[in-house]
């Protein structure tokens, strides 16, 4: 008699329920990390850092804010459901960024611990929401849009444009901690 396979090939909406909130959560205690080591993570998130950092703009309403224009490409390519999950993972990340701070403390965080730690969290997050057929938007959005229809792995993608992302914070982000958040990229892209 052969062997059941262990591989579902769809989720019940609690299971999708249970992933949405776990995967978000981790994301923003990654970012939470991240941000209070002075670090940043590419993509969207990462222009959300950038721009928070020079600004003082809320990272949680950047975040959201910036993430907003992509849902055009995920309703129109990536469909109804995919687009609604992501909304509400970006809403719970944005949310649950804001609120940490009240919640989590992080004093003797080492900056090098946070870029891997961090990158480990979010990357874990950002799985668990991508095996649910779901994202934290933008370019998330973007590299599972090319995963679908190209074939590109959405980890190279992502990987490719945090580094850019990261690099580019040279004009904002000492460069040790630009370093730091290059690590953390690789962390993140080794977990997808």
């Amino acid at each position: 008699m052969p062997a059941t396979p262990l591989i579902r090939l769809s989720h019940s909406w609690l299971d999708d329920g249970h992933a949405l909130v776990a995967g978000s959560l981790f994301v923003a205690l990654g970012m939470t990390m991240f941000a209070h080591a002075g670090l940043l993570t590419g993509g969207v998130a990462g222009v959300a850092f950038l721009v928070s950092y020079a600004t003082g703009w809320s990272l949680a309403l950047c975040f959201f804010v910036f993430s907003l224009p992509f849902f055009w490409l995920s309703w129109q390519r990536l469909g109804v459901a995919f687009t609604l999950k992501s909304l509400c993972a970006v809403t719970l990340v944005s949310l649950c960024t804001a609120l940490a701070p009240q919640v989590v403390r992080f004093e003797l965080l080492n900056p090098w611990v946070a870029s891997v730690l961090g990158g480990f969290l979010i990357g874990f997050g950002l799985l668990a929401l991508l095996r649910h057929q779901a994202s934290v938007g933008g370019v998330n959005i973007v590299a599972q849009w090319l995963q679908q229809s190209r074939g590109v792995r959405a980890g190279h993608v992502q990987m490719g444009v945090d580094v850019l992302v990261v690099l580019a914070a040279l004009a904002v982000v000492p460069p040790q901690r630009v370093l730091q958040s290059v690590v953390g990229a690789v962390a993140i892209g080794a977990i997808l």
